[in-house]
């Protein structure tokens, strides 16, 4: 049963790839660690685009993630939900109606085979698509949407491989449409706090950051035929590094300036022994169960560091099976102070007591009410808000049509997307080679030498 799976997803890719020819897109040679393509295109730093009046949304993958995209869409002004596709007729129909619901029109609905999304691509009446898929997935969707001449909106990661992440720099880069990683921890409240505090230079020059996802994801294996689990739990089968890293690093880099200013070097990543999925599947699943027949060979934990062409340093910290409280560590070091997270603390000379004493908790409130940032406060508080991880998915997707319609560049870009998402197959490639460092690609292919800081203050 595990094999006829694992074929299946093998058939879904490459009916993706096959997608993607069919549309007239060239698959770079090459693996990992393969030498950059050279540049053909102008470069998309600070890519803009013709302001739109309205913003019309078609969504591939209306799951557990995607339909809450469709929901928090619809609160929205100036967008209209266009078309649906999933590979379940009943989870597009579940999505088209909460769009009758909302008194809205019902939208296309594709659904039934795995390229069903190659018709939602050319329909002239979307602008944007939404990509809530399974990660290998990803690239073949996105790169097929631009090419039909729409924005692609990815879930993370956007790619799982070094190839897959310039396939969508090349494509971003040629047909001039926006390509974004919709990395939602970014708009979480502590998160554009902290990005404020660090624009106003409240901690000095920043040298030092630590993110991670540590999130005991181990009750998924218990979605076997379809759900979030049904494929991902095969992901731990096959492949050993950090699997997951854009939640915890995406605000960090913002904080960090890479891609902006400063740029990812070189890193080297570690893993543990693979254990607690195999223990679960053992004391849940019968025997013969396809969990129990698979092998789990990704490390319990992956501890990744990476350095900057300027020096700074990261530590990158992935965690998805281990009973451990959630954290996503959320540390920003500068040479005057320091903020983390998982509890929220700070230590700031000038703005506490002394440097040896975390000042948090209730103590917090005046660096929040001093510090913070005004989207967060315009727009969190809208009651349209319907929630969505404290509220800072519809922070996101707010800041994305807000971004469209104003012609304004994105927060986060394409080089972003493949700057994040390529520390999964790095890890790997490092983890396979006893932690030996492996150099990061330059996505921007220079320009994050004159790239601007993020700060949202548009």
């Amino acid at each position: 049963m595990l094999r006829l799976i694992m074929m299946r997803r093998e058939f879904l890719q490459m009916a993706g790839v096959a997608g993607i020819s069919a549309l007239g897109v060239g698959l770079p040679a090459g693996v990992a660690g393969s030498s950059p393509p050279p540049q053909e295109n102008p470069t998309a730093m600070g890519l803009t685009t013709k302001p739109m009046e309205r913003v019309r949304v078609g969504f591939i993958g209306v799951g557990a993630r995607g339909s809450g995209h469709v929901s928090q869409m619809l609160q929205l002004d100036g967008v209209e939900v266009t078309a649906i596709c999933d590979l379940y007729e009943d989870w597009a129909e579940r999505s088209a109606k909460i769009c009758t619901d909302k008194g809205r029109p019902k939208p296309a609905v594709y659904s039934g085979g795995p390229e069903k999304w190659k018709d939602l691509v050319q329909r002239d009446d979307v602008d944007i698509v939404l990509i809530s898929t399974p990660w290998e997935d990803h690239v073949p969707m996105a790169v097929g949407a631009m090419r039909a001449g729409k924005h692609a909106f990815i879930e993370v990661p956007a790619a799982t491989t070094v190839d897959g992440c310039w396939q969508l720099v090349e494509a971003c880069e040629s047909t001039r449409l926006h390509c974004m990683m919709m990395e939602n921890v970014n708009y979480g409240r502590e998160e554009l706090m902290v990005l404020n505090m660090c624009r106003q230079g409240v901690f000095g020059e920043l040298l030092h950051g630590e993110a991670a996802y540590i999130h005991d994801l181990r009750w998924q294996m218990n979605e076997v035929e379809r759900g979030t689990g049904s494929w991902r739990t095969l992901e731990y089968m096959k492949r050993n590094g950090n699997l997951y890293p854009t939640h915890g690093l995406g605000p960090v880099a913002h904080y960090m300036g890479i891609n902006r200013g400063d740029r990812l070097d070189f890193l080297s990543s570690v893993s543990s022994p693979s254990r607690a999925r195999e223990i679960f599947a053992a004391e849940h699943f019968p025997e013969g169960h396809k969990w129990r027949t698979g092998r789990f060979v990704c490390g319990d934990i992956n501890t990744t560091i990476a350095k900057t062409v300027l020096g700074k340093t990261l530590m990158i910290q992935w965690d998805e099976q281990l009973p451990r409280p959630y954290t996503r560590h959320n540390l920003v070091q500068g040479t005057k102070g320091v903020w983390g997270g998982f509890p929220a603390r700070t230590v700031v000379e000038g703005l506490t007591e002394n440097t040896e004493s975390w000042v948090q908790g209730s103590k917090l409130k005046e660096f929040f009410d001093k510090f913070d940032h005004p989207v967060w406060t315009k727009v969190a508080s809208d009651p349209a808000n319907q929630g969505g991880h404290g509220g800072m998915d519809f922070v996101m997707l707010w800041r994305i049509v807000y971004c469209l319609r104003g012609g304004l560049p994105l927060d986060q870009d394409v080089y972003d997307a493949a700057t994040w998402s390529v520390i999964g197959p790095l890890s790997e490639e490092s983890v396979s080679n006893r932690g030996k460092s492996v150099d990061v690609p330059d996505f921007t292919r220079g320009a994050w030498k004159s790239g601007k800081p993020v700060d949202l203050l548009d």
